[in-house]
C-alpha cells in the first residue's frame, strides 16, 4: 500500500527541484568514472556468467558428464541469479544501491574461488548456484543506480555504452577460454575471473549514493550534497550548466510503497510485459551462447580449439551489435527496436530449421546472426526496465524483471539438452524461433515508448 508523508507538498517541491538539477547536468568526468567503476564489476559479472560454458567441454571429458548434468551445471548459476535478482532488488530499496552492490560483488568473487575447488558435478552445481545469487543481484541494482544519475536526453546512450561492457565481458570469456582451457585446463577460467574481480571491491568506496534514492528516503541534505558536487564538477570543467527547468511531480513521487505496487495501476501491464521480454530473449540467447561450444565438440565432433573459437564468434558479433544499438536506440526508440529485433531473429532460426542444422558451418553462420540481433535487446532491457518504474520501485522492479532473465536463462540450456537428446539439433532452432515470435508480438501490443522522457514523468 502506498503511503504519503505529512509534508507531502514540501517534499514534492524539493524532489522536483532535485530532479530538475539532475536533468540539466552534462556528462562530467565524475559521471564517466562512475560508469567505468560500475562497468568494471559488470564486466567480470558477465565473464563469470559465461566462464563455465568455455570450461564445460573440458569438464565433460574430465568428469564424464552426461547431457543432463551439463544442463544442470549451466542452469544452476541462472537459478541462483533469479534468487539474487529478487533478494538484492528488494535490499537495494532498503539499504541503498552502493551497500547492496558491495555485498553482491563479495559474494560472486568468493564463489569464483570456490569453483576452483569443485570436485564433481554436484559440487559445481552448488557453487554456481550461490555464485549466481551474487551475479544476479549486481546487474539490476547497478542498472538502477546508473539510470538515476542521467537526464532523459542522454540516458539511453550513456547507459548503454556502460551496458556494452556486459557483452564485452562475455566475449572476453570466449577469448580466455580459447587460449587457456586447451593448455591449462578448466580451472584457468576461474583463476582469471578472481584476480581482477577482487580489485573492483574497494572501488565502490569512491562513488556517491544515488541522489534520487537518498531523496526518496527523506535524506534531502545528502542528496543535495551529491548533486552540488556534480554541479561543481561541471563548472570546473567549463561545461554548460543551463538553468534547471522544474516540472511539477505527481504526489506519488514522494510516496513510500512496497513490491505489491508492481501489480497495480499502470505498473501491472508494464511488469507483465517486461517479464515476457526478459524470459523470451534470454531463453534463446543463453541457450545458444552457453551450449554452442559443447554442441560443436559433442555433436559435430570438432576439435576443442575449433569449438571454443566458434563459440567466441557468437560473443564477438554480439558486442558489435550492442555498440550499434547503444548509438542508435535513442533515435529509433525502445519499442520499435525490440519489435523489429525479435521478429528479425526468427529468420535465421527458421532457416537453420529448414536446412536441418546438419553441419557446423550452417550453425556458426546463422546462429550468431540470431544471437547478435537478440543481443541488442538482452543487453538494453536493463535500461528499459529501469525506465518503467519510479525511484521507489526501480531497483525491485528491475530485479523482479531480471529474475525472469534468470528463469529464461536456466530454461534455455535445459531445453537445448532435452531437445538435442530426444529430437535432434534442428528442432532447438525451431523452438527458439517460436519464442522470438512470442517476444515480438508481446512487444508490439503491450510495450510503451520511453525515449527522451524524464523518469518521473514516465513513472509517477
Amino acid at each position: 500500500m502506498t503511503t504519503f508523508v505529512a509534508d507531502g507538498g514540501a517534499a514534492r517541491a524539493t524532489n522536483a527541484a532535485l530532479v530538475a538539477r539532475l536533468e540539466r547536468l552534462p556528462v562530467t568526468r565524475r559521471l564517466m568514472l562512475i560508469r567505468v567503476i560500475v562497468g568494471s564489476a559488470t564486466f567480470f559479472d558477465a565473464y563469470t556468467v559465461l566462464a563455465i560454458a568455455f570450461a564445460m567441454p573440458k569438464l565433460v571429458d574430465e568428469w564424464h558428464l552426461s547431457a543432463s548434468q551439463v544442463g544442470l551445471i549451466l542452469s544452476a548459476g541462472y537459478l541462483g541469479q533469479m534468487v539474487g535478482a529478487l533478494v538484492f532488488g528488494w535490499l537495494a530499496e532498503r539499504i541503498g544501491r552502493l551497500h547492496t552492490l558491495l555485498i553482491t560483488i563479495v559474494l560472486f568473487v568468493s564463489m569464483d574461488i570456490a569453483c576452483l575447488f569443485a570436485w564433481s558435478a554436484a559440487s559445481m552445481i552448488v557453487f554456481r548456484f550461490v555464485q549466481g545469487v551474487g551475479t544476479g543481484g549486481e546487474v539490476p541494482v547497478a542498472s538502477a543506480y546508473i539510470n538515476e544519475f542521467i537526464g532523459a536526453r542522454k540516458r539511453g546512450r550513456f547507459f548503454l555504452l556502460y551496458e556494452v561492457i556486459f557483452p564485452v565481458g562475455l566475449m572476453f570469456a570466449g577469448i580466455a577460454g580459447y587460449f587457456l582451457v586447451p593448455t591449462y585446463g578448466w580451472k584457468a577460467m576461474f583463476i582469471v575471473g578472481v584476480i581482477p574481480s577482487v580489485l573492483a571491491i574497494p572501488l565502490r568506496w569512491l562513488m556517491p549514493e544515488s541522489p534520487r534514492w537518498l531523496a526518496s528516503k527523506g535524506r534531502v541534505e545528502e542528496a543535495d550534497a551529491v548533486v552540488r558536487k556534480l554541479e561543481d564538477d561541471a563548472v570546473r570543467q567549463g561545461l554548460a550548466l543551463p538553468e534547471p527547468v522544474v516540472r511539477p511531480l505527481d504526489p506519488k513521487a514522494t510516496a513510500r510503497s512496497d513490491w505489491r505496487e508492481l501489480f497495480r495501476g499502470i505498473y501491472r501491464k508494464r511488469t507483465l510485459m517486461i517479464w515476457v521480454l526478459w524470459a523470451c530473449v534470454y531463453m534463446i540467447n543463453n541457450g545458444l551462447v552457453t551450449w554452442l561450444p559443447t554442441l560443436y565438440k559433442q555433436v559435430f565432433k570438432l576439435p576443442l580449439e575449433t569449438s571454443l573459437a566458434y563459440g567466441w564468434i557468437t560473443s564477438g558479433v554480439g558486442v558489435i551489435a550492442s555498440v550499434v544499438c547503444a548509438l542508435l536506440i535513442d533515435k529509433v526508440g525502445r519499442k520499435r527496436w525490440y519489435t523489429a529485433a525479435f521478429l528479425a531473429a526468427t529468420v535465421p532460426l527458421l532457416v537453420l530449421t529448414a536446412l536441418g542444422a546438419t553441419t557446423a558451418t550452417q550453425v556458426v553462420v546463422l546462429a550468431p546472426i540470431a544471437y547478435a540481433i537478440l543481443q541488442t535487446i538482452s543487453f538494453s532491457l536493463y535500461l528499459y526496465s529501469a525506465e518503467l518504474y519510479p525511484t521507489r520501485l526501480r531497483a525491485i522492479g528491475t530485479g523482479f524483471g531480471s529474475a525472469w532473465l534468470r528463469a529464461g536463462s536456466s530454461i534455455g540450456p535445459l531445453m537445448v539438452g532435452w531437445i538435442v537428446a530426444d529430437l535432434g539439433t534442428r528442432y532447438v532452432f525451431t523452438a527458439f524461433a517460436a519464442v522470438a515470435l512470442v517476444g515480438g508480438l508481446v512487444t508490439m501490443v503491450f510495450a510503451i515508448e520511453t525515449k527522451g522522457r524524464v523518469l518521473e514523468e514516465l513513472s509517477p
